[in-house]
């Protein structure tokens, strides 16, 4: 595949963005820009194939700034998105709704021929639990899921855009869950906290617990950048659904991850992961749980035939290739991705912010 241009990428420093960065690097005809608010270091893989611009995108500055890195681009992906952010953190608000419309704005003034944005299967209204649902299906999100809100917000922002900039090629990714073994350090943080080392990933003594009926879409990041690539090389329009095989059960997905699985009922594991958010114990907000139960399964169908995207990873091994990862301390040069802290479990425990969350909530 040749691109060709130059290609923008926002967000290029997190999970999609630095499997999409290796994805592109293959492409001798195609210069990249990375926009990120935290630049890695440019020297090291993938990153030192792309030329870098400093930016938080919700910033008072930030027209001026992607004005002029969108200056003369073939093609812009927009994949910069708080997914679970600290609260020291900008507010997830920001972030997302006032850096998307930066981005969108931007994107508009400099007349880009195409722009890739990355949404999600979250966007999508609840469906019966095991259909599959295509392109089609409404984009209403669920209400007890922030991060899914906020994708269906941006569906919307999205349909406006295409309607004021016909001339746009516009097209957007809706993945699953995204995994990959070099985004471990990030996991870590955003599922175990500081509380609980990576390491004890697939301890016999550590069950997952899990709820009855939870069923789970999972999709290697290399295979979501494959797609991207696909689209910017075909010019391709619309939604695409990104999604690896097996649909994974509560006991598949222990399997994969190597852990013993505990079933606890889905309204006791609820109320659990509210106090220990809420007291700063576990950084993980009950609304994750309703996203994780009551997401729709995405039919891949379209990306299949109109993109000839075939996943090189199935679920249970990528979950797999996560879990390995935490118990290993992968991670990359970006901040986004960097490898989990080693420290003594007594000096990350005095770190716990005990009283208080230690990320932003997802009400």
């Amino acid at each position: 595949m040749t691109v060709g241009g130059t290609v923008v990428v926002t967000g290029a420093s997190g999970n999609v963005g630095t499997a999409l960065l290796r994805s592109l690097a293959r492409d001798s005809g195609t210069s990249l820009i990375g926009v990120a608010r935290r630049v890695p270091e440019p020297g090291t893989e993938p990153y030192r194939h792309a030329d870098w611009v400093p930016c938080d995108l919700g910033a008072p500055e930030a027209p001026d700034t992607l004005d002029a890195a969108f200056d003369g681009a073939t093609a812009v992906v927009h994949l910069a998105w708080a997914i679970h952010p600290r609260r020291d953190d900008p507010p997830l608000w920001r972030t997302n709704t006032v850096g998307t419309r930066t981005v969108l704005r931007a994107a508009a003034r400099a007349g880009v021929g195409q722009l890739v944005v990355g949404s999600s299967v979250a966007a999508y209204s609840p469906a019966p639990r095991w259909s599959r649902v295509s392109e089609g299906w409404a984009t209403g999100g669920i209400a007890g899921s922030a991060y899914s809100r906020g994708k269906a917000w941006l569906e919307r922002e999205l349909d406006h855009f295409a309607v004021r900039h016909p001339g746009i090629a516009l097209s957007r990714v809706r993945p699953c869950a995204v995994l990959q073994h070099d985004a471990a350090g990030e996991f870590a943080r955003w599922l175990l906290g500081v509380a609980l080392p990576g390491r004890w990933t697939g301890r016999a003594w550590l069950p997952l617990p899990l709820w009855p009926h939870l069923r789970v879409q999972v999709v290697h990041a290399d295979d979501v950048a494959a797609a991207i690539h696909t689209i910017l090389d075909r010019r391709a329009t619309g939604a695409f659904n990104v999604a690896a095989e097996p649909v994974l059960r509560a006991a598949d997905l222990a399997a994969a991850a190597g852990s013993p699985r505990v079933v606890v009922p889905r309204t006791v594991l609820r109320a659990g992961s509210g106090l220990a958010w809420r007291t700063g114990l576990h950084p993980l907000h009950p609304g994750w749980l309703e996203l994780a139960d009551r997401a729709s399964l995405a039919d891949t169908t379209r990306a299949r035939t109109a993109l000839d995207w075939v996943p090189a990873h199935d679920a249970a091994e990528t979950v797999s290739g996560l879990a390995a990862g935490l118990r290993d301390r992968a991670g990359t040069a970006s901040d986004a991705l960097a490898p989990e802290t080693a420290a003594p479990l007594w000096r990350r425990w005095c770190s716990v912010p005990w009283g208080r969350p230690s990320h932003q909530s997802q009400d």
